[in-house]
């Protein structure tokens, strides 16, 4: 594939505990089991597109900690290009503390560290890259500033951008027009569209406010009801894949890299959707953010059974 996927965004390291049950306010659970594994919405989406087939480039910044080299180590492993990963002096990798409970449901805190040095001037660096690129992958756990500058950029060379608007948190709203592909989860839409998301009824409403502002593509994920694109003249969508969830934590970060490689094979939008959503539903039944991205390999097998 030609096309080079060029993700930009977030890199953390997860520390997770696993439990029988998540804790009320004030309640200590004990005997959880304990794992160290890397994340970050940006590193995830970078690994899944990796992992599902992309050609796969990484913008982002890490910091001088132990676990530093080991990460890097991962992305190449991969084979993902890093050399616009900047490696950042005198502050930690962004970190995250993850609670997991037994039916797959989580709490997470996330500290920034370096991930909040990837400013515009960063971004400038890795023009060599970007210029090159077939779509342009983002999130928000890194500077808005910097979103907004990629933007700019990616309009004025007619780039994609596909945004995954998570965590859903204030942002300049006369950017949204400017962003072709909006992923979202129900509270993102709701976020987005200013209204409450109760329902697939409420996500289309959501969607459709979001196409009249002009994003080109609105895709709204619903967990166990499935996923659904909107543009202007169609709706598509499609069911979840049933499986025994373990861990949802990356389950919407794989299906945005996954998106990503779909999209840049030119792949029809139900393919695509149809395809993400068997990358997400795969990464639910492992645990941990990174590690749980499946491959083109078993994303094609599973595809192949559930027709």
């Amino acid at each position: 594939m030609n096309k080079k996927i060029v993700v930009i965004g977030s890199s953390n390291v997860d520390l997770i505990m696993k439990m029988d049950h998540l804790p009320e306010k004030g309640e200590t659970v004990t005997d959880a089991d304990f794992f160290q594994v890397y994340g970050g919405k940006g590193a995830n989406q970078a690994v899944a597109a990796a992992r599902a087939g992309g050609n796969v480039a990484f913008v982002s910044s890490v910091g001088e900690d132990a676990y530093t080299p080991q990460m890097l180590k991962n992305y190449k492993n991969d084979s993902i290009d890093t050399r616009f990963v900047f490696k950042e002096v005198g502050i930690a990798s962004g970190h995250a503390l993850i609670m997991i409970g037994d039916q797959g449901d989580n709490y997470l805190s996330v500290a920034p560290g370096a991930n909040y040095n990837l400013t515009p001037e960063r971004i400038d660096e890795a023009l060599p890259v970007l210029e090159k690129a077939g779509i342009i992958v983002m999130q928000y756990e890194i500077p808005e500033e910097t979103i907004k500058h990629v933007i700019d950029l990616s309009n004025a060379r007619n780039i994609p951008v596909l945004m995954n608007f998570a965590p859903a948190r204030q942002f300049d709203f006369s950017y949204i027009p400017k962003i072709d592909i909006l992923v979202l989860n129900e509270v993102e839409a709701g976020f987005l569209a200013g209204m409450q998301v109760k329902n697939e009824q409420d996500a289309e409403k959501a969607a459709v406010k979001l196409i009249e502002q002009g994003v080109v593509k609105v895709i709204i994920t619903l967990g166990a009801q499935g996923a659904f694109m909107l543009t202007n003249d169609q709706k598509i969508a499609v069911p979840a894949f049933k499986v025994d969830a373990v861990d949802t934590t990356a389950a919407g970060d794989t299906f945005c890299g996954a998106f990503a490689v779909a999209n840049a094979e030119g792949m029809i939008p139900a393919d695509a959707l149809r395809f993400a959503s068997a990358a997400a539903a795969l990464s639910v039944t492992q645990m941990g953010a990174q590690p749980s991205a499946p491959t083109r390999t078993e994303i094609d097998k599973f595809l192949k059974r559930k027709l």
